[in-house]
């Protein structure tokens, strides 16, 4: 049998609790076998390096990159997007659908459980089609429906193990239903696209027991937080410091404002934050037209909106074009969040949300050896997964 063959890499290492201005990684085969100071590696010299060390991050939150779109591209372009944002560093992902007609979203579903089974995605996140349409956002109005548990079983059966979260909005008939079904399966329910008002919120985050709830792009789908009608943000940040709910942020500068990005870190922490892209098929790509499930997106200046004949400027937002890693840098450089809770909130905490903490997310022995190294611009160098290095052009 040949022996695993130990790589090692030596930087500021940047682990779940602190920063290692000069550390080294080593990785064995697939896993990652020591993480410390360089001043207490006792294998072979490694020459010092201005980088940066990262775990991989994960994204639990992403409709597609590269001109691929997880909602609406053919089988063969589906990893596509994939691989652009693993070349950014996002080494595990959930490929997100939209709201869209039931046969459109199992057969989508379908399709994806293909990329799940062949290890390119950690599973498919569902954003609907049992949403609020007073908060539909970029989703498609005319497909949205009350809970229905019969579609959401023949969605579970397309994915064939796949599905692995799914948005809804606790004020639709159906709710209760559905999120028992949701529980029953090891399925993620996350909130969001909802009108709720705050006793509706807490009821629906009080009924979903014990287990993880996320909130789906905090702030976003949602009515804005007013001090005599909190909505369901103020219910979302208090389930969060209980320590019952972890918040998805679009920290994108576009979807939310840098001070609102570090006032709840300051409020919740990086381990009950999820940094997500939200990204479309634009992600990666110049300004254009594009689509989202089954509505036309006009990007501009890189902020994605639907294509409407109205103000470019107050149409819908319809998803992000950023990876993980930028909005990690932007919590860093633009909202001061430190680099420990900005690094946690891109990859332990998602990993965890979805069942995955105890392999991915972390710099620490034993893990899967996913890592990302990084510049002094917080760049690529290079992206690990697996212990196998990635090629851009992979």
């Amino acid at each position: 049998m040949t022996a695993s063959i130990t790589t090692t890499l030596r930087g500021r290492v940047v682990t779940d609790t602190a920063v290692i201005e000069d550390g080294v990684v080593a990785l064995t085969g697939d896993r990652i076998s020591w993480v410390g100071s360089a001043s207490r590696w006792a294998g072979d010299a490694v020459p010092q390096s201005a980088t940066t060390i990262l775990p991989g991050l994960v994204d639990v939150h992403c409709h597609g990159g590269a001109g691929a779109s997880f909602p609406d591209s053919a089988s063969a372009d589906l990893r596509t997007a994939v691989l652009h944002h693993r070349s950014r560093g996002t080494t595990t992902m959930l490929a997100s659908l939209v709201s869209a007609p039931p046969e459109r979203l199992i057969g989508q579903t379908a399709l994806l459980a293909d990329l799940y089974e062949s290890g390119d995605i950690a599973g498919v996140h569902i954003e609907g089609p049992f949403l609020s349409a007073a908060r539909c956002g970029a989703q498609d109005p005319a497909s949205l429906r009350s809970g229905d548990p019969g579609l959401l079983k023949d969605l579970l059966g397309a994915g064939r193990g796949a599905v692995r979260s799914m948005t809804l909005a606790p004020e639709v008939d159906g709710f209760v239903a559905v999120a028992e079904l949701l529980r029953e399966n090891a399925v993620l329910p996350s909130i969001g696209h909802t009108d709720a008002d705050a006793p509706t919120t807490r009821r629906a985050i009080d009924s979903l027991g014990i287990g993880p709830i996320t909130a789906t792009h905090l702030f976003n789908g949602m009515p804005t937080w007013h001090h005599r009608a909190p909505g369901p943000v103020s219910e979302c940040l208090a389930a969060a410091a209980r320590g019952v709910m972890v918040l998805e942020l679009i920290g994108d500068g576009v979807h939310l404002a840098d001070e609102t990005v570090r006032a709840v870190f300051d409020l919740v922490g990086g381990a009950r934050i999820a940094l997500v892209s939200d990204a479309m098929a634009a992600a990666g790509m110049s300004d254009g037209r594009y689509r989202l499930g089954p509505l036309d997106v006009t990007v501009q200046n890189s902020v994605a909106r639907l294509s409407r004949d109205t103000d470019p400027e107050t149409a819908p937002i319809a998803g992000g074009t950023s990876t993980v890693l930028d909005l990690v840098r932007r919590a860093v450089q633009n909202a001061g969040v430190s680099l420990v809770e900005a690094v946690r909130a891109g990859a332990s905490t998602p990993a965890t949300s979805i069942g995955l903490g105890s392999d991915i997310g972390r710099l620490q022995q034993g893990m899967r050896a996913d890592v990302l190294v990084v510049d002094e611009k917080f760049e690529p160098v290079q992206v690990i997964r697996g212990g196998t290095a990635i090629e851009e052009d992979e």
